[in-house]
C-alpha cells in the first residue's frame, strides 16, 4: 500500500466520516444515524492506529482494547439517562487523560535531536490534557453530588491562578528550549492543579458551560498530541472535537447570557451589551395576569377547572423531572390534554438539565415527538398567550429572580417566561431553591399553584383530576 494512502487518504476519509456524523447529530431525526457513524469511524480509527504503529499482534494492545471496550460497555449499560451529564464530564476527562498518557509514553523517545517543536507540542498536549482531566473530574463530582455545587472562593484565588498560568507558560517555554523531561513532569503536575482549581470555583448553575468547554479542551489536547505524534488522523479528529466544543460553548454562553471568561472566573454575570437577546424576552416583562391584581389567589382546588378551560398548555420540564423519572407521567398528561382538544407544547430551556439536550433525550425515551419540543428562543413569546403552564421539576429556568436580583448565580440568565402565563402549576419536590441556590420568587405569585411532592406522583394526580372533569 502506498505511503500516501495510509498516511493521508484513510485519515481524511475517517475525518470526513466524523464530520458527517456531527452533521447528522444536529437533528433528533438523524442523531442515531450520526452516532452510529461516529462510533464506526472511531472503531476504524483505533484499528488503523494499532496497525499503523505495528502493534496489531501484540497481546498488550489487544488486552488494552478488550479492557477499554468492557469498561465502556459496562458504563453504558449501568449509567442511567439522568446521569448522562456526569458521564459526559467523565468521558471528557478520559479524553484529556488519553492524550496526556500518549505523550507521556513518548517521553523516553524525546531527545534534543527531536527539536524544539516536538518538545513544545508534547508539553502543550500534556498540559491541556492534564488540566482537562482534573477539571472534568471536579465537574463530574459536582454533578454527582460528591462535591458541593457552590463555587469555591478564597482570598487570593485570582492571584494564585494567574500565577499558576504564568508559571505554566514559563515551564512550557523551558521544556521547548531546555528539552529535559523534568520540565514536562513539572508542567503536568501544575496543569493538574490548575484544572482542579479552575473547575472548583465554577458554580453548579454554570456547569453546562463548563462541560461544553472541557469537551472542547479534550479535542484540543488530542489535536496537539496528533501534531506531536505526526498523526494526521489524531490532529484532524481532535480539531473537529475542539471546534465543535467551542461552538457549543459559545451557544451555551449566548443562551445563558454569559461571558465564558466570567464563568471560568467563578463570577458569571449578565452580558449587559446584549440584554435578553438569547431568550427573546425584555429586561422587565409584564405578566398577563398583572392587569387583574384584585383577582383571588389560585389554589389546588382550581386545578381541574383550569385544565378543563385551558386551550393552550405549555409543559416546562426540568432536572427534577429527571430525578423523579416522571417523563412517562408527563407524556400521559400531554396525551390526555391533547385527546381533549388542547394545544400542548413543551418549552425547553438550554440548561433545563445539566447538559445540552438532556430534556430532549428523556422525553424522546417515552415517545414525545420532536415537533412538540420548542427551544426557549422560539417559545418564550407564547407564554403571555398561554392559559396554563405546568412546570415539572423546573426551578432555576423559570425563576423571575434571574431578571430582577443582582449578584446571584443566575443573575442575567434568560428564563422561560412562565410568569407571563395566566396560570402556573408547579410540580416540584419542595419549595427549596434549585441547583443554583437562588429562591424562586415565582412561587409567591397569586396565579401560581404549587404541588409539592415527587413529580412521579403529583403529575399523574393532575391527569386524574383532569380526567374527572372531562
Amino acid at each position: 500500500m502506498m505511503p500516501w494512502t495510509t498516511d493521508f487518504l484513510l485519515p481524511a476519509v475517517l475525518t470526513l466520516g466524523f464530520l458527517q456524523g456531527l452533521r447528522w447529530m444536529r437533528s433528533p431525526e438523524t442523531a442515531v444515524r450520526g452516532n452510529r457513524l461516529g462510533a464506526g469511524c472511531m472503531a476504524l480509527a483505533v484499528a488503523f492506529a494499532v496497525w499503523r504503529h505495528g502493534v496489531f499482534w501484540l497481546p498488550q494492545a489487544w488486552t488494552a482494547l478488550v479492557l477499554g471496550a468492557a469498561l465502556g460497555l459496562a458504563l453504558a449499560h449501568r449509567v442511567k439517562t439522568i446521569q448522562m451529564p456526569q458521564l459526559v464530564a467523565l468521558l471528557n476527562g478520559f479524553g484529556g487523560a488519553a492524550s496526556a498518557l500518549v505523550i507521556a509514553a513518548m517521553i523516553p523517545d524525546l531527545t534534543p535531536a527531536a527539536g524544539p517543536w516536538s518538545w513544545l507540542t508534547a508539553a502543550a498536549a500534556l498540559s491541556v490534557g492534564s488540566a482537562t482531566f482534573s477539571g472534568s473530574l471536579v465537574a463530574a463530582g459536582k454533578l454527582q453530588g460528591y462535591l458541593a455545587g457552590r463555587p469555591l472562593r478564597f482570598t487570593g484565588q485570582n492571584l494564585l491562578l494567574r500565577g499558576l498560568g504564568a508559571l505554566g507558560l514559563f515551564l512550557l517555554a523551558a521544556a521547548g528550549v531546555l528539552q529535559q523531561p523534568g520540565w514536562l513532569f513539572a508542567l503536568t503536575a501544575l496543569a493538574l492543579l490548575y484544572g482542579l482549581l479552575l473547575a472548583m470555583r465554577v458554580g453548579g448553575a454554570d456547569m453546562p458551560v463548563v462541560i461544553s468547554f472541557l469537551n472542547s479542551l479534550s479535542g484540543i489536547a488530542a489535536a496537539i498530541s496528533g501534531l506531536a505524534l505526526q498523526s494526521p488522523l489524531a490532529a484532524g479528529v481532535g480539531t473537529l472535537v475542539g471546534v465543535a466544543g467551542l461552538i457549543l460553548t459559545r451557544l451555551m454562553c449566548r443562551a445563558m447570557n454569559r461571558n465564558l471568561a466570567a464563568v471560568l472566573a467563578g463570577f458569571a454575570t449578565a452580558d449587559q451589551e446584549r440584554p435578553g437577546e438569547a431568550g427573546g424576552e425584555p429586561a422587565a416583562a409584564t405578566r398577563a395576569s398583572d392587569s387583574d391584581s384584585d383577582s383571588a389567589p389560585l389554589d389546588a382546588s382550581h386545578i381541574p377547572a383550569l385544565l378543563q378551560a385551558a386551550r393552550r398548555v405549555l409543559i416546562v420540564p426540568g432536572y427534577g423531572m429527571a430525578l423523579s423519572q416522571a417523563q412517562q407521567a408527563v407524556k400521559n398528561l400531554m396525551d390526555a390534554l391533547e385527546a381533549a382538544g388542547k394545544e400542548v407544547k413543551v418549552a425547553v430551556h438550554p440548561v433545563a438539565g445539566r447538559m445540552p439536550g438532556h430534556m430532549h433525550v428523556l422525553l424522546a425515551e417515552v415517545g414525545v415527538g420532536v415537533d412538540k419540543l420548542y427551544d426557549m428562543a422560539k417559545i418564550n413569546h407564547e407564554f403571555a398567550e398561554t392559559d396554563v403552564v405546568v412546570a415539572v421539576g423546573a426551578c432555576d429556568v423559570i425563576n423571575p429572580a434571574a431578571t430582577t436580583a443582582k449578584g446571584t448565580p443566575i443573575s442575567g440568565m434568560p428564563i422561560l417566561r412562565a410568569v407571563d402565563a395566566r396560570a402556573v402549576i408547579v410540580c416540584n419536590l419542595d419549595e427549596q431553591p434549585g441547583y443554583s441556590g437562588v429562591a424562586n420568587t415565582l412561587y409567591q405569585d397569586p396565579h401560581v399553584i404549587t404541588c409539592w411532592g415527587d413529580a412521579a406522583q403529583t403529575v399523574p394526580e393532575l391527569t386524574r383530576q383532569f380526567a374527572s372533569v372531562t
